[in-house]
């Protein structure tokens, strides 16, 4: 198996060379920059496979450096941050963060929400790699689902709206596919973190709702409904 390349910004010197030493004795290859600008030149010229960004790094912030990264790639983001604040949380999830750990952070848990991640990336067709089933098709071997001019091909992982192609990152996508499996079913935020998120505890459910903004943005702000106190519906 090929090893896990990670791009870790941090500009605190200890935190950075601790974390790097732990990732490494985990496995991983560890590309660690002190600022955003070395970070981006470092991302484009080693094309990681997944980016750990602390939000306040001088030079590019993280929040920024996530937004141009995201602008050239999928590839999967953790955001880093000191405080638990909302706004840090909410600016980086919505620059296209996937998730995001709160510092200061124990090691075990850096490196599990890090698997976590690259398990649900490596298999974007469905929690166990299978391909979901077409739930809702009067053929349910039909890969291809529709919702009024919403079309999810669950085969070829594309998504059209009026015809026109959809870009969702991969997070995005496994959203997507968890709603279309169950059309009109209300999923509760607790569900869809340990569906999507691979979170089999309890977690902080703003990465859910953050994604669902950004989802209903690129597929129709009336395609999912909020039922409030319970979750997340998909119009059938």
């Amino acid at each position: 198996m090929a090893e896990t390349h990670v791009l870790f910004v941090e500009d605190d010197d200890v935190i950075r060379e601790a974390t790097q030493l732990a990732l490494e004795r985990d496995g991983f290859v560890v590309t660690a920059m002190p600022d955003g600008l070395a970070g981006l030149e470092a991302f484009r010229a080693n094309r990681p496979d997944i980016a750990l960004l602390d939000v306040m790094v001088p030079g590019l912030d993280g929040v920024s450096l996530c937004r141009r990264i995201r602008d050239e790639s999928t590839v999967p983001v953790i955001m880093l941050s000191a405080r638990a604040d909302s706004i840090d949380v909410v600016l980086g999830l919505e620059a296209g963060a996937d998730d995001y750990v709160t510092k200061p952070f124990d090691g075990a848990v850096l490196v599990a929400r890090i698997r976590a991640v690259l398990r649900r990336f490596g298999h974007a067709s469905g929690p166990d790699g299978a391909r979901p089933a077409a739930a809702g098709e009067d053929d349910p071997s039909d890969p291809l689902l529709r919702f009024g001019d919403l079309e999810v091909d669950t085969e070829g992982m594309e998504v059209r709206k009026g015809g026109a192609n959809v870009a969702l990152t991969p997070t995005e996508m496994r959203l997507l596919l968890e709603f279309s499996n169950a059309p009109g079913t209300v999923l509760s935020r607790d569900r869809l973190l340990e569906r999507v998120w691979d979170y089999g505890w309890g977690g902080d459910t703003r990465v859910v709702d953050v994604h669902v903004q950004r989802l209903r943005g690129k597929i129709g702000q009336d395609r999912i409904e909020t039922v409030r106190g319970f979750g997340y519906k998909l119009r059938g």
